[in-house]
């Protein structure tokens, strides 16, 4: 992915709001899941790492990432944003 591309979905991120939030259980199968859903019906999601946790959130993103086979578009602070194309039409164009 080129760092235009990686910049337009970051601008595209700023409006959204997290859907997947990792709690002091770290990763669990159901968060996993949950994330899978969602990539599969957005392409793009945000996600918060919980202040009760002890996980870092690019170790976080990370692990996601390689799970979900997802690419790492941005970590600010404790939200992080992800981004899995879809196999048919891309609704971002990348």
């Amino acid at each position: 992915m080129t760092g235009k591309e990686r910049a337009y979905l970051r601008s595209l991120a700023q409006k959204m709001d997290p859907v997947i939030y990792v709690g002091k259980e770290g990763i669990t199968e159901a968060l996993v899941n949950d994330a899978n859903m969602a990539l599969t019906a957005r392409e793009l999601v945000k996600g918060s790492v919980g202040r009760n946790s002890d996980e870092d959130v690019r170790d976080v993103i990370e692990e996601l990432c390689d799970i979900l086979d997802a690419e790492p578009i941005q970590v600010i602070g404790r939200k992080f944003v992800i981004y899995r194309k879809k196999e048919e039409d891309s609704k971002y164009g990348i």
